[in-house]
């Protein structure tokens, strides 16, 4: 009967004329106001005429994880985290890693209430929840439920996100969120609309957003052959993550592998160490990820002492004191605990 109970108010919609518009993403769906409906993400809609959340609580997904596997690996490493999705995304990204449940149409769900959800995140392991697998800022309402039950818990809120959400709403998640992980696809704006139905200019206002807030920030940049492979780029957009962002922000280089509707060759290794060398002459904490090559660990960028060590979801923090280097003291940029 929980279940039943689960409704709460939608939150960023407003009546414009005989239309509801929807305000959290720049997608903006418009709804007729007599109608039922649903958005592009799929978890908000209309029903009866009325702001509606069927996909609030519904999650795809309920397991621990590590925090590297986010990836974050510059916030409490080494750790576990609870995570957890919605079933939808508000974007439509053709080489989607996870588009079964992204993309997907009557995909299997759970309901968990927001208290079940905050006990689940802090049981045993996990420092806190991430909201991820998906887009999670279209749970805004959810998320905006279940993040204050974990951190007064003492957990920490993990966000895992395309970056596609308008300016105020994405104010409000900060407020009750400790760190995240963007996605930037692309250097071009050309890319975002062929190929992910998105807007850059709005991930990159995301990310600035993010880079100048409380809370800790990484990015993640997926590497696809003949899509978004130029070194013109690269360097366009590593001069702007440190420009914006600073030259401490951390970035992942991702392999693709062949998903979806694309089907490009996996990403070369040789690909990914020329973006990492590129991107490295801009940024201190460039890592290659979801490859075996020994490229992921933390080393102190005074002495070259290694401070973290990972080998694939071991990891190894001995080298790093309360987020300094053990060796020469020197500040690493790490979030080491939950404040």
């Amino acid at each position: 009967m929980e279940k039943r109970q689960r409704m709460r108010d939608a939150e960023w919609f407003r009546k414009e004329g005989e239309r509801w518009k929807c305000l959290l993403c720049p997608k903006g769906c418009s709804f007729k106001a007599d109608s039922s409906a649903l958005g592009l993400c799929r978890v908000r809609g209309l029903k009866n005429g009325k702001p509606y959340l069927p996909g609030y609580g519904e999650c795809v997904s309920l397991s621990i994880d590590p925090i590297e596997k986010k990836p974050l690996y510059h916030f409490l490493p080494g750790s576990y985290i609870f995570s957890t999705g919605p079933a939808g995304c508000n974007l439509t990204c053709d080489f989607c890693q996870n588009w079964s449940i992204s993309q997907g149409s009557n995909v299997p769900t759970r309901y968990v209430s927001p208290h079940e959800m905050a006990e689940m995140a802090m049981n045993g392991k996990s420092i806190g929840i991430a909201f991820t697998y998906t887009e999670p800022t279209i749970w805004f309402e959810y998320i905006a439920d279940c993040s204050p039950l974990v951190r007064e818990k003492g957990g920490a809120v993990v966000m895992v996100s395309n970056g596609e959400i308008n300016l105020e709403p994405l104010r409000e998640l900060i407020e009750f969120t400790d760190a995240w992980n963007v996605d930037l696809k692309s250097w071009s704006d050309e890319f975002y609309k062929r190929h992910c139905g998105g807007d850059r200019e709005t991930v990159l206002h995301t990310i600035k957003t993010l880079a100048n807030s409380s809370c800790h920030l990484e990015i993640t940049f997926l590497v696809i052959p003949e899509e978004n492979d130029d070194p013109e780029e690269w360097k366009e957009m590593a001069k702007w993550i440190s420009g914006e962002c600073g030259t401490d922000t951390v970035l992942h280089i991702s392999r693709y592998f062949p998903r979806y509707k694309l089907e490009q060759e996996p990403t070369p290794f040789d690909t990914l160490v020329k973006a990492r060398d590129i991107f490295s002459e801009k940024l201190h904490n460039v890592y290659i990820g979801n490859v075996s090559m020994e490229n992921s660990n933390t080393v102190c960028p005074d002495c070259g002492a290694v401070c973290i060590e990972r080998s694939g979801w071991s990891v190894n923090t001995e080298g790093m004191n309360k987020g300094r280097c053990a060796s020469c003291g020197s500040e690493l940029n790490i979030v080491h605990e939950i404040k």
